[in-house]
C-alpha cells in the first residue's frame, strides 16, 4: 500500500511540473505563420547533369536521377519525366519544404535524352527543370579507319561492333596490361576468335602491343584464314627460341602467298613492344616500335579474302596449327584493326596516343575518354562555364572532388598534365593524389611511403605554391620548388606538368622546369585509388583537402614526358 501511494505521489507531482511548466510559458511544438508565398519551388538537378553522356557495353543502361526542390511554404507534388514520359509522381513527404529524392531509370539506350522535374507547390506555383544527356556506345573511335578495337580490359569485345569473340581451351587475363587494366595472355590449347570476313578490304593495317614469350618456341598470334593452303587471308607468328623471337606474316593472293620474314625480339627483356604490318597491293612492312624491320613483295596481288570468316587471337587456330604454330603465351593489348595501310608516321601517332591513360577535358561530363574509367564523383563540384580547350572545364567546391579506381593508371614512369586556375580559397588543397590509406591514422591520413601526393599550399603573399611528394616503398622525397613554383592567386590558367621516372621527380609551370629531384622510382603499394581536386580521402592530416580552383584537360601518361611534349601539349590549346 505505501508503494502505491509513493507512485501516486510521484505521478501528481509530474503533472504539477508539467502544468506550472505551461504557466512558465513553454510550449515544445509552437505553430508559426509561414506567411504568404513568395513564389514557385526551387528545382535543381543533381544528376544527370547537362551534357552527361553515358558510355557503357550494354545497348540499354540504367541512369541515377538524383534531384532537390525546395519550398518556402509547402511542396504539394512532384513529376518526374524522362524522355517528356513521367516515371514517378510524389505527394507525401518527411519535409513538406525541403525534398531531396534519388531513384533509378532502367531503360536508357543509344541517343539524346532528357531528365524533367516537374514541382507544385500549395498555391499552384509550378517549376520546371530539364537537363540533357546522351548515352553513347561504350567507345567513340579516337582514330580514322578504325575497324576493330579491342583493349582487352577484362573481356574479349570489339568496341567498334560490341561482337565478343568465341573462346576455346581455358583463358584468363595477364593481370598487368600496357594501357588499361588488363591484357590479353594465352595458355596451352586456348585462343579466341572474332567474326571477320575480309569487308576491311584489300589495304589494311593491324597494330597492337605485344610482350613476347619463348614458351612455346613458335606460336600463331593473329591468324585469318580460309583453309590449310594459305592462298587466302594472313598469318601473323613467332618462331625461334627463348632467347629470340623472329616474327614474319604470310598473306594468301588467291593463288599464292607472299612471305615477310620480319624482325626479331628478345624475350628475356620481359617488355611491350608495339607491333604493326600494313597490307596493300604493292607490298607488306612490319613495324616494330613504329620502325619498319622488313617489307614482302606483292608485286601488284591483293589479299584475297575468299572463304575467311573469323580471325584468331592467340594461336594458329584451325587453319595455321601446323608447324606447331599453336597457342601463344605471350601478351596481348590494344588490338586495332584498320581498313586503311597506315603511313609511319601515323603509325607512330598510334604508339604515342597509347601513352594517355587518363584524359577528362571536363566538356560538361567527368568522362574518361582514353578508356572509358569509372569515374565516381563526391560531393558537389561543378562546371566553370569557361575553359582553356573546349567547352568547360572543372569547378571545384567545398568537400567536392573526384575519385577512381587506379588500375591501370600505374606504371614505372609517370606524367600528368593540366590547365589549372588558381582559387586561393581555401589557402592549401589537394590537387591529384594516388597514395595508399593510413591504416595506424585513419582520421589524419597521412601515409607518404608509396604513391604520390601533387598538392599547393600558401606561399608569398598572393601567390600559391606548388608541391609534390613521392614515396618510394620506405621513404618519401619531396619536390618543392620554393618560390619558382609560385604562382599569383591572379594568375589566371597556368600549364601545370609533373613527371615521375627511375632517377628524377620534376615539376614543370608553363613548361619551364621549377624544381627537379633526384628519386630512385615510384612504389605504388597500396595505391589503390585516385584523388582528383582534393587531398580527401588519402592526404588529409595537413588540412589538404578539396579545392575550389578551375581544372581543365587533366591526362595521365605511362612514360616520362620530355620538355618538348610538354610544350607541344601546352601549344595545343594555344
Amino acid at each position: 500500500m505505501k508503494y502505491f501511494n509513493i507512485k501516486l505521489l510521484s505521478l501528481f507531482s509530474f503533472a504539477l511540473l508539467f502544468i506550472a511548466c505551461e504557466y512558465d510559458g513553454i510550449d515544445p511544438i509552437t505553430e508559426v505563420d509561414p506567411g504568404p508565398d513568395q513564389g514557385a519551388p526551387e528545382v535543381t538537378i543533381n544528376a544527370p547533369l547537362e551534357g552527361n553522356t553515358i558510355k557503357v557495353l550494354e545497348e540499354v543502361s540504367s541512369i541515377d536521377i538524383k534531384f532537390k526542390v525546395e519550398d518556402d511554404i509547402e511542396v504539394a507534388n512532384i513529376e518526374v519525366m524522362v524522355d517528356g514520359n513521367v516515371i514517378a509522381t510524389m505527394s507525401d513527404f518527411k519535409d513538406y519544404r525541403i525534398v531531396i529524392e534519388e531513384l533509378v531509370y532502367d531503360n536508357i539506350a543509344n541517343g539524346d535524352h532528357t531528365v524533367t522535374v516537374k514541382a507544385t507547390d500549395l498555391e499552384g506555383n509550378v517549376t520546371t527543370k530539364t537537363v540533357n544527356f546522351s548515352k553513347e556506345p561504350p567507345y567513340t573511335p579516337k582514330f580514322d579507319n578504325e575497324y576493330l578495337y579491342m583493349p582487352f580490359d577484362g573481356d574479349y569485345v570489339d568496341l567498334m561492333t560490341l561482337r565478343s569473340a568465341e573462346v576455346t581451351g581455358d583463358l584468363s587475363f595477364a593481370g598487368e596490361s600496357f594501357l588499361g587494366s588488363n591484357a590479353y595472355t594465352g595458355s596451352p590449347d586456348s585462343y579466341i576468335n572474332i567474326p571477320f570476313d575480309g569487308s576491311v578490304g584489300s589495304e589494311f593495317t593491324a597494330s597492337f602491343w605485344y610482350k613476347v614469350s619463348g614458351d612455346p618456341s613458335r606460336a600463331g598470334i593473329l591468324v585469318a584464314g580460309a583453309d590449310q593452303n594459305r592462298t587466302q587471308g594472313f598469318r601473323l607468328f613467332r618462331e625461334g627460341s627463348a632467347a629470340e623471337q623472329r616474327l614474319k606474316l604470310n598473306v594468301g593472293t588467291g593463288t599464292g602467298e607472299v612471305w615477310n620474314d620480319g624482325g626479331t625480339l628478345d624475350p628475356e627483356k620481359d617488355e611491350w613492344v608495339h607491333v604493326a604490318f600494313t597490307v596493300t597491293s604493292e607490298e607488306t612492312v612490319i613495324y616494330l616500335d613504329g620502325n619498319p624491320v622488313n617489307t614482302g613483295n606483292m608485286a601488284g596481288s591483293s589479299i584475297d579474302w575468299t572463304g575467311v570468316e573469323s580471325l584468331t587471337i592467340g594461336s594458329g587456330g584451325e587453319t595455321f596449327s601446323y608447324w606447331d604454330h599453336k597457342y601463344d603465351s605471350s601478351d596481348i593489348d590494344e588490338l586495332r584493326i584498320f581498313d586503311a595501310a597506315l603511313s609511319q608516321e601515323e603509325i607512330q601517332g598510334l604508339i604515342n596516343a597509347s601513352s594517355e591513360t587518363l584524359k577528362l577535358s571536363f566538356d560538361g561530363s567527368y568522362q574518361d575518354a582514353a578508356s572509358n574509367r569509372e569515374v565516381t564523383v563526391v560531393g558537389n563540384p561543378g562546371f566553370a562555364g569557361e575553359s582553356v580547350e573546349g567547352s568547360n572545364a572543372y569547378a571545384g567546391a567545398e568537400g567536392s572532388y573526384l575519385t577512381m579506381p587506379s588500375e591501370g593508371l600505374l606504371s614505372p614512369t609517370f606524367s600528368a598534365t593540366f590547365w589549372y586556375k588558381v582559387n586561393a580559397s581555401p589557402d592549401r588543397a589537394g590537387i591529384i593524389v594516388i597514395g595508399p590509406e593510413d591504416t595506424d591514422n585513419p582520421n589524419e591520413q597521412n601515409n607518404r611511403t608509396s604513391g604520390f601526393r601533387f598538392f599547393r599550399e600558401n606561399g608569398a603573399e598572393g601567390f600559391q605554391r606548388f608541391k609534390l611528394n613521392v614515396g618510394d616503398g620506405t621513404a618519401d622525397t619531396w619536390v618543392d620548388g620554393g618560390t619558382a613554383a609560385d604562382v599569383a592567386n591572379d594568375a589566371g590558367w597556368v600549364h601545370i606538368a609533373f613527371t615521375i621516372s627511375s632517377s628524377a621527380a620534376t615539376v614543370y609551370i608553363n613548361g619551364e622546369v621549377v624544381k627537379e629531384s633526384a628519386f630512385s622510382g615510384i612504389d605504388w603499394t597500396g595505391t589503390d585509388l585516385v584523388s582528383i581536386m582534393s587531398g580527401a580521402p588519402r592526404f588529409t592530416q595537413w588540412g589538404h583537402l578539396s579545392d575550389s580552383s578551375y581544372m581543365d584537360e587533366l591526362t595521365f601518361y605511362n612514360k616520362v614526358l620530355t620538355k618538348e611534349e610538354i610544350e607541344a601539349n601546352m601549344a595545343m590549346a594555344q
